[in-house]
Protein backbone atom coordinates (compact mmCIF):
# COMPACT_ATOMS: atom_id res chain seq x y z
CA UNK A 1 0.00 0.00 0.00
CA UNK A 2 1.40 3.62 -1.26
CA UNK A 3 1.96 6.17 1.69
CA UNK A 4 1.88 9.77 0.91
CA UNK A 5 4.64 12.46 -0.76
CA UNK A 6 7.38 13.14 1.43
CA UNK A 7 7.38 16.88 2.89
CA UNK A 8 10.85 19.05 1.99
CA UNK A 9 13.59 19.24 4.26
CA UNK A 10 15.12 21.95 5.59
CA UNK A 11 18.52 21.76 6.72
CA UNK A 12 18.62 22.95 10.62
CA UNK A 13 21.33 25.25 11.82
CA UNK A 14 23.43 24.58 15.08
CA UNK A 15 24.71 21.77 16.61
CA UNK A 16 22.42 18.40 16.51
CA UNK A 17 21.23 17.77 19.89
CA UNK A 18 21.37 14.22 21.23
CA UNK A 19 17.39 12.49 21.29
CA UNK A 20 16.38 11.60 25.12
CA UNK A 21 13.02 10.21 25.16
CA UNK A 22 10.55 8.79 28.22
CA UNK A 23 10.71 5.29 28.01
CA UNK A 24 7.36 3.74 29.13
CA UNK A 25 8.81 -0.07 29.77
CA UNK A 26 11.64 1.50 31.87
CA UNK A 27 9.91 4.72 32.99
CA UNK A 28 12.49 6.84 32.37
CA UNK A 29 13.98 9.43 30.03
CA UNK A 30 16.78 7.72 27.66
CA UNK A 31 18.88 8.48 25.32
CA UNK A 32 18.21 7.01 21.58
CA UNK A 33 21.28 5.20 21.26
CA UNK A 34 20.85 3.68 17.41
CA UNK A 35 23.25 1.21 16.37
CA UNK A 36 24.69 1.93 13.22
CA UNK A 37 23.40 4.56 9.97
CA UNK A 38 20.12 3.88 10.52
CA UNK A 39 17.19 4.36 13.11
CA UNK A 40 14.04 1.88 13.16
CA UNK A 41 10.93 3.18 13.73
CA UNK A 42 6.61 1.72 13.84
CA UNK A 43 3.93 3.92 14.26
CA UNK A 44 1.06 2.29 14.99
CA UNK A 45 -1.50 3.23 12.29
CA UNK A 46 -5.49 4.19 12.43
CA UNK A 47 -8.21 1.85 12.01
CA UNK A 48 -9.52 3.34 9.02
CA UNK A 49 -13.33 4.41 9.83
CA UNK A 50 -12.95 7.83 11.83
CA UNK A 51 -9.93 9.67 10.43
CA UNK A 52 -8.43 11.80 10.85
CA UNK A 53 -9.43 14.16 13.86
CA UNK A 54 -6.69 15.65 16.37
CA UNK A 55 -5.93 13.34 18.52
CA UNK A 56 -4.55 10.95 15.58
CA UNK A 57 -2.57 14.51 14.28
CA UNK A 58 -1.10 14.75 17.41
CA UNK A 59 0.35 11.48 17.65
CA UNK A 60 1.92 11.25 14.00
CA UNK A 61 3.06 14.94 14.51
CA UNK A 62 4.78 13.88 17.46
CA UNK A 63 6.43 11.35 15.86
CA UNK A 64 7.17 13.17 12.72
CA UNK A 65 9.27 15.45 14.85
CA UNK A 66 11.19 12.28 16.52
CA UNK A 67 11.58 11.47 12.87
CA UNK A 68 13.03 14.77 12.18
CA UNK A 69 15.48 15.19 14.94
CA UNK A 70 17.22 11.71 14.00
CA UNK A 71 17.62 12.86 10.37
CA UNK A 72 18.83 16.03 11.53
CA UNK A 73 21.60 14.12 13.88
CA UNK A 74 23.07 12.37 11.13
CA UNK A 75 20.56 9.16 10.66
CA UNK A 76 18.55 7.38 8.02
CA UNK A 77 14.87 6.45 9.38
CA UNK A 78 13.38 3.06 8.46
CA UNK A 79 10.06 3.72 9.17
CA UNK A 80 7.14 1.70 9.45
CA UNK A 81 3.33 1.66 9.86
CA UNK A 82 0.26 -0.67 9.45
CA UNK A 83 -3.11 -0.04 9.27
CA UNK A 84 -5.81 -2.04 10.74
CA UNK A 85 -8.01 -2.06 7.84
CA UNK A 86 -10.06 -5.95 8.95
CA UNK A 87 -11.10 -5.53 11.95
CA UNK A 88 -14.75 -5.36 14.64
CA UNK A 89 -14.80 -1.49 14.71
CA UNK A 90 -14.21 -1.08 11.09
CA UNK A 91 -17.02 -3.34 10.09
CA UNK A 92 -20.02 -1.94 12.71
CA UNK A 93 -18.87 0.95 11.83
CA UNK A 94 -19.85 0.00 8.11
CA UNK A 95 -23.10 -1.75 9.24
CA UNK A 96 -23.93 1.48 11.23
CA UNK A 97 -23.39 4.16 8.21
CA UNK A 98 -25.02 0.97 5.61
CA UNK A 99 -21.90 0.61 3.64
CA UNK A 100 -18.95 -1.64 2.41
CA UNK A 101 -16.29 -2.07 5.31
CA UNK A 102 -13.71 -2.41 2.29
CA UNK A 103 -15.06 1.20 0.66
CA UNK A 104 -15.38 2.29 3.76
CA UNK A 105 -12.06 1.41 4.50
CA UNK A 106 -10.84 2.79 1.39
CA UNK A 107 -12.08 6.18 1.84
CA UNK A 108 -10.51 6.68 5.35
CA UNK A 109 -7.59 5.84 4.40
CA UNK A 110 -7.37 8.11 1.36
CA UNK A 111 -8.37 11.15 3.44
CA UNK A 112 -5.39 10.17 5.57
CA UNK A 113 -3.39 10.50 3.26
CA UNK A 114 -4.36 13.80 2.18
CA UNK A 115 -4.57 14.82 5.85
CA UNK A 116 -1.17 13.42 6.73
CA UNK A 117 0.51 15.65 3.27
CA UNK A 118 -1.26 18.59 4.27
CA UNK A 119 0.17 18.47 7.88
CA UNK A 120 3.48 17.66 5.85
CA UNK A 121 4.18 14.77 7.89
CA UNK A 122 7.23 12.07 6.74
CA UNK A 123 5.32 8.75 5.08
CA UNK A 124 6.40 5.87 6.40
CA UNK A 125 8.37 4.04 3.84
CA UNK A 126 6.33 0.81 5.13
CA UNK A 127 3.07 1.23 4.94
CA UNK A 128 1.24 -2.13 5.62
CA UNK A 129 -2.76 -3.03 5.55
CA UNK A 130 -3.16 -6.03 7.84
CA UNK A 131 -4.39 -7.77 4.55
CA UNK A 132 -1.84 -7.38 3.27
CA UNK A 133 -0.06 -9.18 6.37
CA UNK A 134 -2.49 -12.06 6.29
CA UNK A 135 0.80 -14.26 5.44
CA UNK A 136 3.12 -13.12 7.99
CA UNK A 137 0.24 -13.15 10.64
CA UNK A 138 -0.24 -17.00 9.99
CA UNK A 139 3.26 -17.61 9.75
CA UNK A 140 3.60 -15.87 13.26
CA UNK A 141 1.21 -17.67 14.60
CA UNK A 142 2.56 -21.11 13.63
CA UNK A 143 5.11 -20.27 15.21
CA UNK A 144 3.78 -19.26 18.59
CA UNK A 145 1.64 -22.67 18.41
CA UNK A 146 5.07 -24.76 17.72
CA UNK A 147 6.57 -23.19 20.61
CA UNK A 148 3.56 -23.76 22.60
CA UNK A 149 3.04 -20.38 23.36
CA UNK A 150 -0.42 -20.65 21.89
CA UNK A 151 -3.25 -22.72 21.95
CA UNK A 152 -6.52 -23.63 20.53
CA UNK A 153 -9.73 -23.05 22.49
CA UNK A 154 -11.68 -26.05 22.72
CA UNK A 155 -14.89 -25.05 20.89
CA UNK A 156 -16.12 -27.01 17.76
CA UNK A 157 -17.65 -24.07 16.48
CA UNK A 158 -15.35 -21.73 16.82
CA UNK A 159 -11.62 -22.75 17.45
CA UNK A 160 -10.23 -19.69 18.38
CA UNK A 161 -6.23 -19.84 18.42
CA UNK A 162 -4.86 -17.60 21.59
CA UNK A 163 -1.38 -16.63 22.66
CA UNK A 164 -0.68 -17.71 26.79
CA UNK A 165 0.75 -14.78 28.79
CA UNK A 166 2.76 -17.57 30.83
CA UNK A 167 4.58 -18.29 27.40
CA UNK A 168 6.01 -14.62 28.10
CA UNK A 169 8.59 -14.55 30.48
CA UNK A 170 8.70 -10.51 31.52
CA UNK A 171 4.80 -9.86 30.67
CA UNK A 172 3.84 -6.41 31.67
CA UNK A 173 7.07 -4.96 31.58
CA UNK A 174 6.18 -2.38 28.76
CA UNK A 175 3.15 -1.26 30.92
CA UNK A 176 4.25 -1.82 34.15
CA UNK A 177 0.26 -1.58 34.80
CA UNK A 178 -0.73 -4.24 37.76
CA UNK A 179 -2.78 -7.32 37.24
CA UNK A 180 -5.87 -5.51 37.88
CA UNK A 181 -5.23 -2.74 35.90
CA UNK A 182 -4.26 -4.89 33.16
CA UNK A 183 -7.80 -6.44 33.77
CA UNK A 184 -9.78 -3.51 32.94
CA UNK A 185 -8.22 -2.22 30.32
CA UNK A 186 -8.02 -5.35 28.38
CA UNK A 187 -11.83 -5.42 29.23
CA UNK A 188 -11.90 -1.74 28.12
CA UNK A 189 -9.96 -1.71 24.99
CA UNK A 190 -11.44 -4.89 22.68
CA UNK A 191 -10.27 -7.83 25.35
CA UNK A 192 -12.40 -10.65 25.59
CA UNK A 193 -12.06 -11.92 29.64
CA UNK A 194 -14.88 -13.82 29.69
CA UNK A 195 -14.37 -15.78 26.36
CA UNK A 196 -14.86 -19.74 27.85
CA UNK A 197 -12.08 -21.99 26.99
CA UNK A 198 -9.21 -19.55 27.46
CA UNK A 199 -6.40 -20.35 30.09
CA UNK A 200 -6.01 -16.84 31.53
CA UNK A 201 -8.67 -13.72 31.13
CA UNK A 202 -5.77 -12.13 30.01
CA UNK A 203 -5.11 -14.16 26.75
CA UNK A 204 -5.32 -12.47 23.63
CA UNK A 205 -6.67 -13.69 20.72
CA UNK A 206 -3.79 -13.94 17.92
CA UNK A 207 -6.75 -15.82 14.92
CA UNK A 208 -10.26 -15.41 14.92
CA UNK A 209 -12.17 -18.42 13.69
CA UNK A 210 -14.37 -17.77 10.91
CA UNK A 211 -17.73 -16.20 12.38
CA UNK A 212 -20.64 -15.82 9.26
CA UNK A 213 -20.89 -12.38 7.52
CA UNK A 214 -17.12 -12.02 8.57
CA UNK A 215 -14.22 -11.87 6.16
CA UNK A 216 -11.80 -14.98 6.56
CA UNK A 217 -8.65 -16.33 5.06
CA UNK A 218 -7.23 -19.91 5.04
CA UNK A 219 -4.68 -21.18 7.24
CA UNK A 220 -3.27 -24.49 9.01
CA UNK A 221 -5.39 -23.55 11.84
CA UNK A 222 -9.15 -23.10 10.09
CA UNK A 223 -10.41 -20.78 8.07
CA UNK A 224 -10.35 -17.08 10.36
CA UNK A 225 -8.53 -13.54 10.54
CA UNK A 226 -6.02 -11.91 12.80
CA UNK A 227 -6.18 -10.47 15.83
CA UNK A 228 -5.59 -6.96 16.70
CA UNK A 229 -2.46 -7.36 18.41
CA UNK A 230 -0.15 -9.54 16.18
CA UNK A 231 -0.94 -8.05 13.42
CA UNK A 232 1.38 -5.37 14.40
CA UNK A 233 4.11 -7.75 15.95
CA UNK A 234 4.50 -9.22 12.68
CA UNK A 235 4.54 -6.35 10.45
CA UNK A 236 6.70 -4.61 12.39
CA UNK A 237 9.69 -7.36 12.95
CA UNK A 238 9.01 -8.12 9.16
CA UNK A 239 10.60 -5.53 8.24
CA UNK A 240 12.44 -3.75 11.00
CA UNK A 241 13.98 -7.10 12.71
CA UNK A 242 12.93 -8.79 15.92
CA UNK A 243 14.35 -5.84 17.75
CA UNK A 244 13.98 -2.31 16.72
CA UNK A 245 14.93 0.72 18.48
CA UNK A 246 11.08 3.00 18.69
CA UNK A 247 7.64 1.44 19.13
CA UNK A 248 5.23 4.27 19.19
CA UNK A 249 1.31 5.46 19.24
CA UNK A 250 -1.23 6.99 21.95
CA UNK A 251 -0.83 6.29 25.50
CA UNK A 252 -4.29 4.63 25.13
CA UNK A 253 -2.30 1.83 23.17
CA UNK A 254 -0.04 1.04 25.83
CA UNK A 255 -2.20 -1.50 27.41
CA UNK A 256 -3.46 -4.28 25.63
CA UNK A 257 -1.84 -3.48 22.13
CA UNK A 258 1.69 -2.63 22.72
CA UNK A 259 2.10 -5.17 25.58
CA UNK A 260 0.98 -7.92 23.46
CA UNK A 261 2.31 -6.87 20.08
CA UNK A 262 5.58 -7.44 22.37
CA UNK A 263 4.86 -10.32 24.16
CA UNK A 264 3.72 -12.02 20.92
CA UNK A 265 6.92 -11.04 18.80
CA UNK A 266 9.14 -11.89 21.81
CA UNK A 267 7.80 -15.50 22.13
CA UNK A 268 7.77 -16.40 18.26
CA UNK A 269 11.02 -14.92 18.07
CA UNK A 270 12.78 -15.77 20.71
CA UNK A 271 14.28 -12.30 22.02
CA UNK A 272 13.96 -10.52 25.15
CA UNK A 273 12.42 -7.26 23.95
CA UNK A 274 10.97 -6.70 20.76
CA UNK A 275 11.68 -2.61 21.08
CA UNK A 276 14.45 -0.82 22.92
CA UNK A 277 12.03 2.51 23.31
CA UNK A 278 8.71 1.99 24.00
CA UNK A 279 7.01 5.84 23.15
CA UNK A 280 3.62 6.90 24.21
CA UNK A 281 1.99 10.46 23.49
CA UNK A 282 -0.81 11.65 26.25
CA UNK A 283 -4.73 12.40 24.93
CA UNK A 284 -6.09 15.00 23.13
CA UNK A 285 -8.75 16.86 25.79
CA UNK A 286 -11.61 19.95 24.37
CA UNK A 287 -13.25 22.17 26.40
CA UNK A 288 -11.67 20.28 29.48
CA UNK A 289 -12.67 16.94 28.26
CA UNK A 290 -10.64 13.80 26.81
CA UNK A 291 -11.51 13.82 23.07
CA UNK A 292 -12.99 10.73 22.04
CA UNK A 293 -15.31 8.79 19.96
CA UNK A 294 -17.65 7.57 22.34
CA UNK A 295 -18.21 11.30 23.43
CA UNK A 296 -18.45 12.37 20.26
CA UNK A 297 -16.56 15.62 20.41
CA UNK A 298 -13.84 14.84 17.73
CA UNK A 299 -12.83 17.43 15.81
CA UNK A 300 -11.26 16.31 12.50
CA UNK A 301 -8.26 17.70 10.36
CA UNK A 302 -9.95 18.31 7.13
CA UNK A 303 -13.02 19.71 8.19
CA UNK A 304 -10.83 22.55 10.25
CA UNK A 305 -8.71 22.92 6.67
CA UNK A 306 -12.31 23.51 4.99
CA UNK A 307 -13.34 25.86 7.64
CA UNK A 308 -10.10 27.86 6.41
CA UNK A 309 -7.55 26.58 9.00
CA UNK A 310 -3.63 26.83 7.81
CA UNK A 311 -2.53 22.99 8.22
CA UNK A 312 0.73 24.45 8.93
CA UNK A 313 -1.38 26.92 11.74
Amino acid sequence: MHSWPTPNVDTVPGTPQPLRLYDSADAAVKPVEVSGDTATMYVCGITPYDSTHLGHAATYLTFDLIYRQLLDNGYKVHYAQNITDVDDPLFERAERDGVDWRELGTSQIDLFRSDMELLSVFPPQHYVGAMEAIDEVIEMVQKLLDAGAAYVVDDAEYPDVYASIDATQHFGYESNYSREQMETFFAERGGDPDRPGKRDPLDALIWRAHREGEPAWESPFGPGRPGWHIECSAIATNRLGSTFDIQGGGSDLKFPHHEFSAAHAEAALTVERMARHYVHTGMIGLDGTKMSKSLGNLVFVHKLVDAGVDPSA
